[in-house]
């Protein structure tokens, strides 16, 4: 198994700096985000029937 300390480092260095907030934000932008595409891409054929 890889070594993760240097990631944890870095995490550990982001939450003190800016708290979870930022890292929260960025998961629920990312995810309306992808659940928008994934609706869009479903739905765009659903008029299509002949």
């Amino acid at each position: 198994m890889p070594d993760m300390t240097g990631l944890t480092e870095v995490l550990a260095a982001n939450s003190k700096d800016a708290g979870p907030g930022a890292l929260l934000r960025t998961i629920i932008v990312a995810g309306v985000v992808g659940a928008v595409l994934l609706a869009w891409f479903l739905l765009r054929g659903y008029g299509k029937q002949d």
